[in-house]
């Protein structure tokens, strides 16, 4: 199914839509406010209604998602036509950095792995007191900041 052959008349409320696209209503509504999702109409009783345009859109952005993608690469994306070649190009360049970003987080999970072993190895639970914990205590000590530096930007 596209975008163009689904019905643009708002019709089901946000709880239907929920379930219907598979996308939590509080998603929904945060989806709203981040404008992948237009704003939709009200019902008398001051309900949103959503159309089936607006659950496949949706569900594209949870198919997004769900490849890990921020919200600035779905956002890319829907604004992408899928009859324009040129729009391919961007859909394609678009994709190949987001397999960067996994990659790079890949190769981040591979160390912490690594790390993780490494640590679990350090105790066999037969001493008086437990090597791995001690290893956690003497991390903390040594990972004292001198001033606090800012969180470091995550991709997503």
């Amino acid at each position: 199914m596209t975008a163009a052959s689904v019905s643009p008349v708002p019709q089901h409320r946000i709880g239907e839509a929920a379930r219907r696209s598979g996308v939590s209503a509080a998603n929904i509504r945060y989806y709203e406010r981040e404008g992948l999702l237009q704003p939709q109409a009200r019902a008398d009783n001051d309900y949103r209604l959503y159309s089936d345009a607006d659950m496949h859109r949706l569900r594209f952005i949870r198919q997004c998602r769900a490849l890990d993608m921020s919200l600035d690469e779905v956002r890319t994306l829907l604004a992408l036509d899928l009859n324009n070649k040129t729009d391919c190009a961007t859909a394609s360049t678009a994709l190949e950095a987001h397999l960067g970003h996994v990659r790079q987080r890949l190769a981040e999970l591979r160390a912490l792995e690594k790390d993780l072993l490494a640590l679990r190895k350090r105790c066999d639970g037969l001493d008086g007191h437990c090597h791995i914990i001690e290893a956690l205590h003497q991390r903390a000590d040594e990972a004292v900041p001198a001033v606090a530096a800012p969180a470091g930007h995550r991709h997503v």
